[in-house]
């Protein structure tokens, strides 16, 4: 009984070694992942954020860790977090590009309080449309043959939970009705519905967000989907 206590709280071990397959490896997976998001960014009209979309990706602090954790099926930033408690490559992608929700993040004095709290600021219209961009490359690139447009709704949905209360409200209003209406009507509506938006800004910007679209699924179907992309790949 103890060695089995031990065994499931055994650190777990990762090959480290950079060779050339796994420099390649990365290469190709960042820059497919990149082209897709560029090739969404563009459709979308956001031109300049998709040409310079995750360059950081391609400097020596992130590249050599997604080198050294490469796997082919998931980031290589989850394992380097796994192995070290942290990932080096993480803390410096998050602070350089944008269309991450953890960019915006910030300390915050209370009001009438010596105390500071932690509060996620409401992320720019274009980088929310950036990082649904991302999100959906992300399910593409690792899913592969067996991604389907319900994948970045049951992915987002699944870990809510975590993500969810780091997230600006309107921010996330906005993220679940792109991916919910790319879950329920496919990639075109989605798109259509992300220009119209970057054309009508102030419908985000320049007011309160709300939800636009009801929620229709329930949480099993959000399990069964999630369960579904699982079985292909642990991402």
């Amino acid at each position: 009984m103890e060695n089995n206590t031990q065994d499931r709280n055994a650190k777990p071990h990762f090959d480290t070694t950079i060779t050339g397959k796994k420099i390649a490896g990365h290469f190709k997976t960042i820059t497919r992942h990149k082209l897709m998001v560029t090739d969404l960014c563009l459709k979308v009209g956001l031109t300049k954020q998709g040409l310079l979309h995750d360059l950081s990706k391609y400097e020596p602090v992130e590249f050599i860790t997604g080198a050294r954790y490469y796997s082919g099926d998931h980031s290589p930033n989850a394992d380097e977090k796994k192995d070290k408690g942290y990932s080096d490559a993480w803390l410096h992608h998050k602070g350089r590009n944008r269309h991450h929700f953890e960019y915006w993040m910030d300390i915050q004095h209370k009001e009438g309080d010596s105390g500071t709290v932690l509060f996620n600021a409401k992320m720019p219209l274009r980088y929310v449309l950036e990082m649904a961009c991302d999100r959906i490359a992300a399910c593409k690139v690792y899913h592969g043959s067996h991604y389907s447009d319900r994948d970045p709704w049951a992915y987002y949905s699944f870990m809510y939970s975590v993500v969810g209360p780091h997230m600006h409200a309107e921010t996330s209003a906005l993220l679940e009705d792109i991916l919910q209406m790319l879950a329920e009507r496919g990639e075109k509506k989605a798109l259509v519905f992300m220009r119209w938006l970057l054309k009508h800004p102030d419908v985000y910007e320049g007011r309160t967000y709300k939800r636009r679209l009801p929620l229709n699924y329930s949480g099993q179907d959000i399990e069964e989907e999630y369960r579904r992309l699982r079985s292909h790949n642990p991402y």
